[in-house]
């Protein structure tokens, strides 16, 4: 049914949620012990899924452009000094890669990681063979704003209902129902129920292999080449 799934990165496809909360934890007690001591794990938890400048001056308002990039860049550090540790897949997710690959899907990611980290993820599990595209907060607009998804549609040339949206977080589904595009939320990440209800998905999921069966039983009726969308 659907010529492209587009995946989230983090909490969706890789169990990053621990690393990326203790990173953000160490830049901000590295900043300031007073302003770290005002955010709780959950609500850095919520912020996960959008670009790094948004998601601290989502957490820290009273914080100015400067004191932002000081957090960003000690997020970083932190997130690199915890990288010699591998950080996992979510169980059954490159099976089900290969699986969705060999039904015929044509797979992509967005995330609101940068592109250099996500790069680096993707070779250290060696998960690039899998997607034919993907866009980054900072080479684009950060979420929730649909503007990665719609260059994704174009570099396509799909059409929104022709894709499909998987994520953890309102933000992912947000931003495919700005676009018109169809959206699964994944229950396994940091966004519950009443977060990601509102958003409209097709459906929730509890495990990737959820996924995979269901789309499995939808198997792709066109390709990309098939239908296209005329230049303007």
């Amino acid at each position: 049914m659907y010529a492209l799934i587009v995946f989230d990165w983090d909490g969706t496809l890789v169990n990053s949620v621990a690393k990326i909360v203790a990173s953000m934890r160490g830049a901000l007690t590295e900043y300031s012990p007073t302003v770290s001591a005002q955010v709780s794990d959950r609500e850095i938890e919520n912020i996960i899924g959008l670009a790094l400048p948004e998601a601290i001056a989502l957490l820290c308002p009273e914080l100015n452009a400067e004191d932002i990039e000081q957090v960003r860049q000690g997020y970083v550090r932190h997130f690199l000094s915890l990288e010699q540790h591998a950080t996992p897949l979510f169980e059954g997710v490159r099976e089900g890669l290969s699986r969705l690959q060999r039904a015929g899907y044509e797979l992509a990611v967005a995330t609101g990681k940068a592109r250099r980290g996500l790069d680096r993820m993707m070779d250290e599990l060696n998960m690039r063979p899998f997607f034919v595209d993907s866009r980054c907060a900072d080479e684009t607009r950060s979420k929730p704003h649909p503007l990665m998804l719609e260059e994704l549609l174009e570099a396509r040339r799909i059409a929104p209902h022709q894709a499909l949206m998987v994520g953890d977080t309102e933000y992912d589904l947000a931003m495919a129902r700005a676009v018109e595009m169809p959206a699964v939320g994944v229950r396994y990440g940091v966004h519950d129920d009443d977060r990601l209800w509102p958003q409209q998905p097709v459906m929730l999921v509890d495990r990737f292999t959820q996924l995979v069966d269901w789309l499995e039983r939808r198997e792709p009726e066109w390709r990309p080449h098939d239908v296209m969308i005329e230049p303007a």
